[in-house]
């Protein structure tokens, strides 16, 4: 390779060896961007070289002038305004589109007040104001869901009123009009229950468990209300427990966390499977109301609180609704037992891990997206934001991942109540408030107010797609009553597809060609194929006036696209065609990057994925070194949907072999939360990074930042030492069974190998 780029006059060049084998090829440092600039393109194109057709112009892959560095996320939280609500327990807070979330009932935990009021929190001007409502306004309540429903709809199910009685019932508020609407419904109506899950799949109102009764016992079952026809199915056993989670997807329903029947904090995951059981696919069948559901006598876990003489003012500054004397008149056990669900029923249970959030300490919240359970572990009395984190669940690897540590999200001195996501699954929003007493702002009454702060966390700075880019959500499960459809952007990007990198004789219309670095080199002396960074010679000076290839270069096989498509999604592209520049002349181009970082990088300008076809047309798995350099690609190209899949996939699958120069693409890119994650990753698994070869091609410089990554205090710990807290820890850390050696972090802790954490099946 030496003898060829002697022969390359007209090329950037050089002579040492890039972190992924083969020759460090010499391109315009991320400071000069000459070539990026439009007039400097201007002057370099004479009028001689634009008459070429022949000629081949290489485009600059220098990050673009005055986009500012990503620095490190952490979420902001910001004071709420107006009419604040009081300190509402048990009530729902839902947020419903157009930066509006609504919280309806709960009771004050400090006048035990119930209340079926609606408040709004505007999230630009962050006021909270009191609706006026109308229709068949519900009654007070605590304990129910709110479900947001094509949008414009609330869907209030059950809950315990005042009289300590479970409800049933449904009721359905028009965020429009402010207007409340009770359908008829038919059907053997569920019964009552309170701290229940509801979630919404294919017009289908899903419950799972909750407690009911006088004796409060624990729900197992399952149900759903069809809201096409305000049918209830019957009710099938699945699993018991209230205060937990629930979701539905890839045609399963998820149920994490909560309580058990023992009342025991749990974390086992439990799902049942839909797809193929007619019960859960077609509709139930109409029946007449089921009268004897609508009337449960219940009491409350909570004890009896005193009747209030007078309505009492809440810390808002409102009056609560007036109640009658509590009363509890004699009811009859409840419990019966259903059938077993219909579908395979499975459960997991998570034994220990580095990774594996404890459900015993602090104040969890469970949030779904795309396919992936987020657990918040916030702060509570007993445990400090540092020992708080940011985890998630893939519910298709099964495999938690520590997302953040506390102190990089949770700010000390809050306590957080409540959390709600959008129905894209992009955004979270914590409530709460502070808990230093100098921050505290009293209400009327002269107590704390629950919901005076909100946190803001956009999940797309930690990798996550949204339910509407995720690949699942776009599966739809044809029904005998529905016919499926394609979404007309998958159907446009599997057409372009067809058309991708056929050479334009057979038909495909292609009129334009793309060439990358060649591939004439060992591939036994490449870790993948992740981007050739650029690098500047000892005089300071880059080849950044170079604007045509020269004939001879060495380049690889030809990929033949249509320029209209880059035009229309390539925008640095766009920009130098409207101006008129060198592609403008041409029709052939040269991205100085390895070729299969640059076919992958065109596929997704074609089909918006970054998994490219192989030479059968079949679609395969990037690898990982590649979507590293498809992500510093985004960076310089300024595409952000293609960075936000880059970084969900490289942050899901990081792994020992790729560790390294995940870590090295996400600093190119000013990905902090990916490098941060990835240096983290190093750091655990040292001994087996340093025998990678991504490490030993890891340029001087970038091997003296990542070994600085570790404390301050560190040391490493191997021999005798090694052994002995291997035996005290009760198993290996790492080790690879020759002389392991672990990493030994300033707290005097060990890290611990995350790959595999303990698991059981039932």
């Amino acid at each position: 390779m030496a003898q060829q780029q002697q022969q390359q006059p007209l090329t950037p060049a050089g002579t040492g060896n890039s972190i992924f084998g083969g020759p460090a090829h010499h391109q315009p440092a991320a400071g000069l961007l000459a070539q990026s600039s439009l007039s400097s393109f201007s002057t370099a194109l004479t009028p001689a070289s634009a008459a070429s057709s022949n000629n081949t112009y290489i485009m600059p892959n220098s990050p673009l002038k005055n986009r500012a560095a990503m620095d490190g996320y952490r979420p902001k939280v910001t004071r709420t305004l107006g009419q604040r609500p009081a300190c509402l327990v048990n009530a729902s807070v839902t947020y419903c589109g157009n930066n509006q979330i609504y919280a309806f009932g709960g009771f004050d935990q400090y006048t035990d007040e119930v209340y079926n009021h609606v408040l709004r929190l505007d999230l630009v001007s962050h006021q909270w104001n009191l609706v006026d409502n109308y229709g068949d306004i519900p009654g007070v309540r605590m304990g129910h869901t709110a479900t947001l429903y094509k949008g414009d709809k609330l869907l209030v199910f059950g809950g315990e009123n005042e009289h300590r009685t479970y409800l049933s019932d449904l009721i359905i508020f028009d965020l429009k009009t402010a207007h409340w609407t009770q359908p008829q419904v038919s059907g053997p109506i569920p019964k009552g229950r309170a701290r229940h899950a509801a979630v919404l799949h294919e017009d289908k109102l899903f419950i799972v468990g909750g407690i009911t009764g006088h004796d409060n016992y624990v729900l197992d079952d399952i149900c759903y209300l069809d809201l096409k026809t305000f049918t209830w199915s019957k009710s099938w056993r699945f699993v018991g427990r209230f205060d937990h989670s629930a979701y539905i997807w890839s045609d399963r329903v998820w149920v994490f966390g909560g309580l058990s029947e023992d009342m025991d904090k749990v974390s086992d995951l439990w799902w049942l499977d839909l797809k193929g059981n007619p019960a859960f696919e077609s509709p139930p069948h109409i029946g007449t109301l089921d009268r004897s559901g609508l009337s449960r006598s219940a009491a409350s876990p909570r004890p009896s609180y005193p009747s209030a003489q007078s309505p009492v003012v809440g810390s808002s500054g409102y009056a609560a609704n007036s109640r009658t004397a509590q009363v509890n008149p004699p009811s009859f056990h409840l419990k019966t037992y259903a059938p077993q669900a219909p579908g395979a029923i499975s459960a997991l249970k998570f034994v220990s891990g580095t990774n594996v959030p404890s459900q015993m300490q602090g104040i969890h919240f469970h949030v779904y997206s795309s396919g992936t359970l987020l657990d918040f572990v916030t702060p509570a009395a007993t445990i400090t934001s540092k020992e708080c984190s940011l985890s998630a669940l893939d519910l298709a690897a099964l495999r938690w991942q520590k997302l953040a540590e506390g102190r990089e999200i949770f700010k000390p001195g809050y306590r957080w109540h409540y959390c709600t996501m959008n129905e894209d699954g992009t955004k979270a929003w914590l409530l709460g408030c502070p808990t230093d007493p100098g921050a505290i702002d009293l209400g009327a009454n002269g107590l704390e107010e629950y919901l005076s702060d909100i946190m803001e966390i956009d999940l797309r700075r930690y990798g996550f797609l949204g339910n509407n880019l995720a690949p699942e959500s776009r599966i739809t499960r044809p029904s005998s009553r529905t016919r499926h459809v394609e979404t007309p952007s998958k159907g446009l990007g599997d057409d372009l597809a067809k058309l991708f990198n056929q050479p334009p004789e057979s038909g495909s219309g292609t009129d334009f060609i793309v060439t990358a670095l060649s591939r004439d080199f060992d591939e036994e002396e490449v870790m993948g194929s992740a981007l050739v960074h650029a690098q500047v010679d000892s005089t300071g000076d880059s080849d950044a006036d170079q604007t045509w290839l020269s004939p001879d270069t060495p380049t690889s096989p030809p990929i033949h696209v249509h320029r209209l498509i880059l035009q229309a999604r390539w925008p640095h592209f766009a920009r130098l065609w409207s101006s008129q520049m060198a592609e403008f002349h041409t029709k052939k181009m040269h991205i100085p990057e390895p070729y299969s970082v640059v076919k992958a990088f065109l596929y997704y300008l074609y089909t918006d994925r970054i998994d490219p076809p192989d030479q059968h047309g079949n679609e395969t798995t990037a690898d990982l070194a590649d979507v590293a350099g498809l992500l510093v690609m985004s960076n310089i190209y300024n595409i952000p949907h293609l960075r936000l899949l880059c970084v969900n996939r490289l942050s899901k699958e990081l792994d020992v072999d790729h560790a390294c120069i995940i870590w090295y693409c996400a600093g190119l890119s000013n990905e902090e939360w990916l490098r941060k994650r990835a240096a983290n990753f190093c750091m655990t698994h040292w001994g087996r990074i340093v025998r990678t070869v991504g490490f030993q091609r890891l340029p001087r410089n970038a091997l003296v930042e990542l070994s600085q990554e570790v404390d301050s205090e560190g040391r490493v710990v191997a021999g005798e030492e090694l052994d002995m807290m291997q035996g005290i820890g009760g198993g290996s850390n790492g080790s690879d069974g020759e002389g392991g050696r672990g990493v030994m972090e300033s707290d005097g802790h060990e890290e611990e190998d995350g790959e595999e954490d303990g698991m059981e099946m039932s």
